[in-house]
């Protein structure tokens, strides 16, 4: 409303002036009137002429005047110009009255007020023709123009476009709306980030988590390969005739060793099965990982040392020898986390090295633990070293062997969220130096 009222008054201003200045070009326009000394000194002029012989017409065309030669009071042709408002003056040279002269000057009076009049009309014109353009660019500029705006600016919200900002001019009629609805552009802008940062959560969550759990399945598979063998091997010798079907001594009956081979390849397939279902998963979500919720907390560092004992009795070829025992104190660590990363570390050495992994465990003055886990295989090329823990990057020792290129690269993220660390070297075989945190 206030930009109306501004255009109100500014038109109304506009238009005082222009009378202002009409009525100046009025004022300064004048008619001029009759010269009576000029016609008196053409009067004598005549006198002159007419006594020099010149004739009545040539005195006429030379004076621009009518000669009328009577001496009577009321005559028709001199009434007519007395009526039309001529000059009429006396003709007498040498003082004897010959008759009338006349000077019909009222067309030319006519002609210039009629000029003056036109040229006032025409600035009249003028005038109000830029003021009508001043007006309608005002009201292009302050109404139609921020119109336009927001209708190409809705458009673009429309196709969903909302990187477009929208222009705010706070002095149009428009400024306190626009400005509205560029912060609702700029809401509904950070809740799709909002919206997509949480897929992306989800997604990474499900692809963390599926990577993670092959890694157990992996160890039940390996587990229930080792007992199929053992338990083939007893039913072997029950089919060579011996009467101590295990190599333990212990007897079994034939029907238990097949019901347990049956059980055994039933787990072994339903292990592979999930397998599968999360390597669905990996794949469906690898592209959007980029983070996980881990909670360090307080918990016994014993704890960690068991990890290793389990994968240890867990069947493999592969040995894990622990050199020494875990400090015991309290150390920061989401345990579920913890238990990941070791599996990744050992999974990691079991697939690529295949040897013997030593353990060892040792205080750092500034705080922390160090577990020191060494294989004895052909380690990692130097040049590639800075990249293991990349995301999806896999070295060129990983061959045709299955993985994501995910292991390493989340034990880094996990423990660098639960307040240690990781390092990781070649030292006759590939090191991994894993750095938690003390309380």
């Amino acid at each position: 409303m206030k930009q109306v009222i501004k255009i109100l008054l500014l038109f109304t201003l506009l238009m005082t002036a222009a009378l202002l200045l009409i009525n100046m070009r009025f004022e300064k326009s004048e008619v001029k009137g009759r010269d009576i000394v000029y016609y008196n000194d053409c009067l004598l002029s005549m006198y002159d002429d007419y006594k020099n012989g010149i004739t009545e017409r040539e005195i006429e065309l030379k004076y621009g005047c009518n000669i009328i030669f009577t001496k009577e009071l009321i005559d028709s042709e001199l009434t007519k110009y007395y009526v039309s408002g001529a000059l009429v003056l006396d003709f007498s040279p040498d003082g004897n009255y010959l008759g009338k002269v006349v000077w019909n000057d009222t067309g030319v009076d006519l002609k210039n007020i009629k000029e003056t009049s036109k040229n006032l009309v025409i600035l009249f014109w003028a005038v109000i023709l830029i003021i009508g353009y001043l007006m309608i660019f005002l009201i292009w500029y302050t109404l139609i123009r921020p119109v336009n705006e927001l209708n190409r600016f809705s458009v673009e919200i429309s196709k969903g476009n909302l990187e477009v900002p929208l222009p705010i001019h706070k002095n149009n009629l428009f400024g306190g709306f626009t400005e509205s609805f560029d912060t609702m552009r700029e809401e509904l802008k950070a809740a799709r980030l909002r919206e997509i940062e949480a897929g992306i959560a989800k997604k990474e969550m499900v692809a963390a988590l599926s990577h993670d759990i092959k890694t157990p399945i992996a160890t039940i598979q390996a587990t229930c390969e080792v007992l199929d063998m053992k338990y083939r091997r007893c039913l072997g010798r029950y089919e060579e005739g011996l009467e101590t079907a295990c190599e333990s001594g212990e007897k079994k009956p034939i029907r238990e060793i097949e019901d347990t081979l049956e059980k055994l390849n039933s787990i072994s397939a339903k292990a592979e099965t999930v397998n599968s279902i999360m390597n669905n998963l990996v794949h469906a979500t690898m592209d959007d990982l980029n983070r996980i919720e881990i909670n360090p907390v307080e918990t016994d560092s014993r704890i960690v040392e068991n990890y290793f004992i389990n994968l240890k009795n867990s069947g493999s070829d592969t040995a894990i020898v622990l050199d020494n025992h875990i400090p015991e104190c309290l150390i920061y660590a989401d345990t579920l986390r913890m238990e990941q990363v070791i599996d990744n570390i050992i999974g990691n050495s079991r697939k690529y090295a295949g040897t013997d992994i030593h353990v060892s465990f040792s205080t750092v003055e500034t705080g922390y633990i160090r577990i020191k886990i060494k294989d004895s295989g052909p380690g990692v090329r130097e040049d590639e070293l800075p990249l293991i823990t990349e995301k999806y990057y896999r070295g060129s020792s990983a061959g045709n062997k299955s993985g994501y290129g995910l292991g390493m690269y989340l034990v880094k993220m996990y423990m660098e969220k639960q307040g240690g660390g990781i390092e990781y070297y070649n030292d006759n075989g590939f090191v991994v130096e894993v750095i938690i945190k003390k309380v």
